[in-house]
């Protein structure tokens, strides 16, 4: 049995570079493809040692986009970035947060640049 949502929709829109996901508890998220980028849980941007709560890495990436999704498992999706960075796996749950937390994260992020 789960206790977490499941997703039951992903849909990159390219236009607007978002990620929409609709999970099984109703709620729905469009997710921009640069907080996801900010967002990564890849080891080459964050390091090898144990894992944390993500924080927004504080780098630029306005304007990225995604140019691919590739389903891990039942339990993540490999989003690509147009900038060359392809080694994040999203965990369900990583994505239902950052969707839940959208505002607060991207206000984060925003003090990390200033």
């Amino acid at each position: 049995m789960r206790d977490e949502p499941w997703p039951v929709e992903l849909l990159v829109r390219r236009g607007s570079r978002t990620l929409d996901v609709a999970f099984d508890d109703g709620q729905r998220f469009e997710i921009p493809a640069a907080l996801l980028r900010v967002m990564t849980p890849a080891a080459d941007e964050r390091g090898h040692g144990p894992p944390a709560e993500l924080k927004p890495l504080p780098i630029d990436k306005a304007g990225v986009a995604i140019s691919a999704v590739t389903p891990i498992g039942r339990y993540a999706v490999r989003i690509a970035f147009d900038d060359g960075h392809d080694t994040g796996l999203y965990t369900w749950s990583a994505l239902y947060r950052i969707g839940r937390d959208r505002a607060g994260l991207e206000a984060e992020h925003q003090a990390s640049l200033g």
